[in-house]
């Protein structure tokens, strides 16, 4: 009498798993909360544009839920749009161009604190002529406490 060891019936053994027909999730999920994480962490870094040293002032932020167009002007006198370099003669068509609310477009002019007043005056009042109404000048908060009235504040 003959005896088979081992495999039974049609060559599967009954410890062998049927396929798998779901799909494990945990792995992508785990990437994408990293993922979350650095882009949390790195989109406040990716909002400064262009690197300006803004002069400071004790007054308070201008509320608004949208987000303005900046046009930025550096140290050296450039003028930048958003990140974009561009000339003073330029700059007129090229913020009609995109701005999406029309001259109601909210507008921050950042510009270096050792620009010449002349160079900002220059471009708001580009600004001002082509009719965008809107424009601000950005400044940091200036934490130190008030000047004593009359006298000198110290440094």
């Amino acid at each position: 009498m003959a005896m088979s060891v081992g495999k039974k019936g049609g060559g599967r053994s009954r410890f062998a798993r049927a396929p798998m027909s779901e799909i494990n999730v945990t792995p992508v999920v785990d990437v994408m909360l990293v993922l979350l994480i650095v882009f949390m962490v790195a989109a406040p870094m990716l909002t400064v544009g262009v690197p300006v040293d803004l002069p400071k002032t004790q007054a308070a932020p201008i509320p608004g839920d949208t987000e303005p167009l900046t046009i930025t002007i550096n140290g050296e006198g450039q003028i930048f749009v958003q990140e974009t370099p561009t000339e003073a003669e330029a700059l007129v068509p090229q913020l009609t161009a995109i701005a999406e609310g029309g001259y109601e477009q909210r507008i921050f002019v950042r510009a270096d604190k050792n620009i010449p007043y002349g160079r900002v005056m220059d471009v708001m009042g580009r600004l001002s002529a082509a009719g965008f109404s809107k424009v601000a000048l950005v400044t940091e908060t200036d934490t130190s406490p008030p000047a004593p009235a009359g006298g000198r504040r110290a440094n």
